[in-house]
């Protein structure tokens, strides 16, 4: 007969009989201890009373001591305070087990102290100080072991992976946005973000609500002219690149080989001459609308751009059925500028509307909210098209700058990045923003989410390139999971096995390397918890700070009384949210 106990990492000395023989001695001595206070508390002064503890203790047991008098109510009275002491320590330990979740025990041996030194606060501020930030990073949460804060530096580009209602907008874009140092840009496609932040950034910077599709009924009192991206024929090409890539409604939808790169050369050659001729957006769709019309190109050769008017005139020339099929899909590509209400934001008015310029943008201290909500009658082009435009000043404005880098950084903050902000070149430039000071964080639901945007080597090449990682629970993808847990990491589990037999007991001990978290760990990670990686560092277990946590909470408290139509509700269940957590172990965080 045999018997099997695991010790994690832990050594395996202590049998059965050492414990069992330990507990007596630990009884014996707390028994002496407490009998030698109440002797000699009790005891007449001109008793002699032995010096050695145990001897008094077997003196009392033998009745060579006496028990004193007052030795009952002495007794009674420490047992009320043990008792009390017991009573408030088990409301401690309650409380502490409350905040742990079931994942926790895998915190400490994850990274730690030095395994962490360049997340840490001191860390972080001495990345800041040497880029000349008064603050320290965008914080990522606090470590579980040891809660200590982490911080994403000034020099980092993150990528933050969660499933729906695990908390990454409380505990994550929210406080990106509420800490960022400088200008700030966010997407989203809900109003909770921009409830939440938009007093407490207000404080510091205007703010611009860009408001499409009436997600939050923002009124049209401000515009931007996406033509004023296209100075040349390269940005006329990438801003088409842009609308193309994000007016696809189905991801995994097959695309013409010839036909889409057409069609997008197509609407390259028309928005250059848009905007050499200085007209609204929407002349680009009406001229779509007839083939055999050749304004643009007598725009474009009047400018001298006989190259761009020639290739024009060639599609223009073509045959019938292939001039038919690339006008109908830069037609369909372009299908969003027939949205009355999206493009009142990117044409001028009769009014007085103020319009937005991305270079004075990344120069101030103000916020951007980009909102747009996927599927049909989506304005993820003119999001995405904004968003990269703010994106390429801040890097323009970077090169003339000290270093090359901001002086003060940006934070671009790509919530719900894959249905609002669809940017096929975002992994091809993301590896380079942090030297820059542009602080890109990227949020996503799943990992599949970002292989349907950018294809299986693009979401690679935009994990990697990413300085630090975030995964915040609530993906059930078995190989996602799977590499992941593998970058966690192992530990060496002794397992120790008793054997039980005439000749007696036989003890056999063996280690075996075991996942610190595993794929079910890494599936059922409670809400509140996150894994962190970062280069260089040893991937760590953190706790999400809410913004209902932070110093922030009362100003984001007023900000959603004051812009929230269901605020009592909203405020109510971000409360419930850090209530203690069910028995199974799980927490209640943000």
């Amino acid at each position: 007969m045999s018997a099997t106990s695991k010790h994690a990492g832990g050594p395996s000395g202590a049998y059965t009989e050492t414990i069992v023989v330990g507990c007596l001695i630990a009884v014996l001595v707390a028994a002496a201890a407490i009998v030698n206070l109440i002797v000699r508390l009790g005891a007449d002064d001109a008793q002699q009373l032995p010096t050695n503890p145990f001897t008094l203790l077997f003196e009392v047991l033998d009745g060579t001591v006496a028990w004193p008098a007052a030795g009952t109510a002495i007794a009674a009275a420490l047992g009320a305070v043990v008792v009390l002491l017991a009573i408030a320590c088990g409301v401690l330990l309650r409380r502490g087990r409350g905040r742990r979740s079931r994942v926790d025990r895998a915190a400490s041996r994850m990274g730690r102290g030095r395994d962490i030194a360049a997340l840490t606060h001191r860390g972080a501020r001495q990345t800041s100080r040497r880029l000349g930030v008064d603050a320290p990073g965008l914080p990522l949460g606090r470590t579980v072991s040891g809660n200590r804060p982490l911080y994403a530096s000034w020099e980092d580009v993150v990528v933050d992976i969660a499933g729906p209602r695990t908390g990454k907008t409380t505990g994550g874009s929210a406080i990106m946005v509420l800490e960022a140092p400088g200008a700030c840009v966010s997407t989203t496609n809900k109003r909770d973000l921009v409830d939440a932040t938009r007093d407490p950034r207000a404080s510091v910077g205007h703010v611009w609500v860009f408001d499409p599709q009436a997600i939050v009924d923002e009124p049209v009192n401000w515009w931007w002219n996406p033509l004023t991206y296209v100075t040349d024929e390269v940005k006329a090409k990438m801003l088409a690149d842009i609308f193309t890539s994000a007016s696809r409604t189905d991801p995994t939808a097959r695309t013409d080989a010839f036909f889409e790169p057409a069609a997008t050369e197509l609407l390259a050659n028309l928005l250059l001459a848009a905007a050499v001729a200085k007209r609204p957006i929407t002349q680009v769709y009406l001229w779509l609308t007839d083939p055999s019309e050749d304004e643009a190109v007598e725009v474009l050769r009047a400018d001298g751009q006989d190259l761009v008017a020639a290739g024009l005139r060639e599609v223009i020339n073509a045959p019938e059925k292939q001039r038919g099929g690339v006008y109908g899909t830069a037609k369909q590509i372009a299908s969003f500028l027939t949205n009355r209400q999206a493009v009142q934001w990117v044409i001028p008015s009769a009014g007085s509307r103020r319009e937005f310029d991305p270079h004075a943008f990344v120069r101030s201290t103000d916020t951007l909210y980009s909102i747009s909500r996927e599927g049909i009658g989506s304005a993820a082009p003119l999001v995405t098209g904004l968003t990269v435009a703010v994106m390429e000043a801040a890097e323009a404005l970077a090169q003339r700058s000290p270093g090359g880098r901001l002086i003060t950084p940006i934070a671009v903050v790509l919530d719900e990045a894959a249905n609002v902000c669809v940017w096929r070149q975002l992994p091809n430039q993301y590896s380079h923003y942090g030297s820059k000071g542009v602080n890109v964080i990227t949020y996503l639901q799943s990992w599949s989410q970002g292989v349907e945007v950018w294809g299986e080597h693009g979401m690679r090449k935009l994990w990697s390139a990413a300085n630090v990682k975030i995964y915040g629970g609530g993906v059930a993808e078995r190989g996602f999971l799977e590499d992941l847990s593998a970058q966690i990491g192992q530990y060496q589990l002794q397992t120790t096995s008793l054997s039980h037999g005439r000749g007696g007991t036989s003890r056999t001990s063996s280690v075996r390397p075991e996942a610190i978290l595993d794929v079910a760990d890494l599936a059922g990670l409670p809400k509140g918890r996150a894994v962190v990686l970062a280069s260089g560092q040893r991937a760590t277990l953190v706790r999400r700070v809410p913004w209902m946590a932070s110093r922030h909470a009362d100003a984001v408290r007023a900000s959603i009384r004051a812009h929230d139509p269901c605020a009592d509700d909203t405020i109510a269940s971000v409360t419930k949210a850090l209530e203690p957590p069910s028995a199974n172990g799980g927490v209640a965080a943000a």
